[in-house]
């Protein structure tokens, strides 16, 4: 029995190569996607891999069908292929959303007979790791800045945390 599983396609080639449009059977290529249909190597069934171009690792992969003979996978088709782009580019688009609001909170609390909108920026750096938190008036002028400093990165903003901030007149939090 031969080994039918195929190897991710080489995604290292240059920026200056664009992507050539591919349709095979297993491997589609366009819309700035791959689609590629893999031996699933925990069971009997097969999965396709949707990578975006430029990237080194699948942004999501998932169970294909079987085709007709119960033993090869489903051929990848025209209709597939724009359904695997549309659900891969929704998945994509809804982790940037999650982590940018991980990355960048927001809350406003009323604090000193104030209205204060109190912001903590993550800068995710692998060796470094810290974050921003910011503070800014909701005078009549609005985003007036008051404060700002550099805070661990593990540092948890709560309407809690920002109100003890600014009643201690924006002292650098304890780290815990």
């Amino acid at each position: 029995m031969t080994d039918s599983r195929l190897p991710l396609p080489d995604l290292a080639e240059s920026p200056a190569e664009p992507f050539v449009k591919t349709q095979e059977p297993r491997l589609w290529r366009g819309e700035g996607w791959t689609a590629q249909v893999l031996k699933n190597e925990d069971d009997d069934g097969w999965a396709v891999a949707m990578i975006k171009d430029g990237e080194p690792e699948p942004a999501l992969v998932g169970p294909w069908t079987m085709g007709r003979d119960k033993k090869n996978p489903k051929p990848l088709d025209g209709h597939a292929f724009s359904t695997l782009v549309k659900t891969a580019s929704e998945f994509v688009r809804r982790h940037e959303q999650q982590l940018h609001a991980t990355l960048h909170q927001r809350i406003t609390v009323t604090a000193k007979s104030a209205r204060i909108t109190v912001s903590l920026d993550i800068e995710p750096d692998e060796d470094n790791p810290f974050a921003l938190l910011s503070a800014y008036d909701e005078g009549e002028e609005g985003g007036e800045p008051l404060a700002q400093l550099r805070v661990a990165a593990s540092f948890k903003l709560s309407r809690a945390s920002a109100t003890l901030w600014v009643e201690n007149d924006f002292r650098k939090p304890a780290e815990r």
